[in-house]
């Protein structure tokens, strides 16, 4: 049986991880699902992604190699939260479609 102050503690401890996770993650924005596709297959084949950001993306952080900065859990779109909070950190991910375009990210770290 679960009593009530073990729910609590439960549920503010698993709050607690929510609030103090943080990722740190880089991207490229790009209207077409099909060129968010070739770019990934640049990348993968060992193209700078700092630098397509520069020349591909219609995100102000491309300038910055799409560079985002660290953020936390919620300040993203959705689908764009999920990716950088769940899967594996160092490899683009995509094409994450949003209201903005097609995004190809890549976790830079998370804790």
């Amino acid at each position: 049986m679960i009593y009530y102050t073990q729910l609590r503690r439960y549920k503010i401890f698993n709050l607690k991880e929510l609030i103090m996770a943080r990722a740190s993650a880089r991207h490229i924005l790009v209207d077409s699902e099909d060129l968010c596709k070739d770019l990934i297959d640049q990348i993968n084949k060992g193209d700078d992604f700092g630098q397509l950001a520069k020349e591909h993306s219609k995100c102000p952080s491309g300038k910055n190699g799409g560079d985002l900065g660290e953020f936390g859990p919620g300040q993203m779109v959705p689908e764009f939260d999920t990716v950088v909070f769940n899967e594996k950190i160092g490899i683009p991910h995509g094409p994450v479609k949003t209201d903005f375009g097609f995004h190809i990210v890549e976790i830079t770290s998370r804790s």
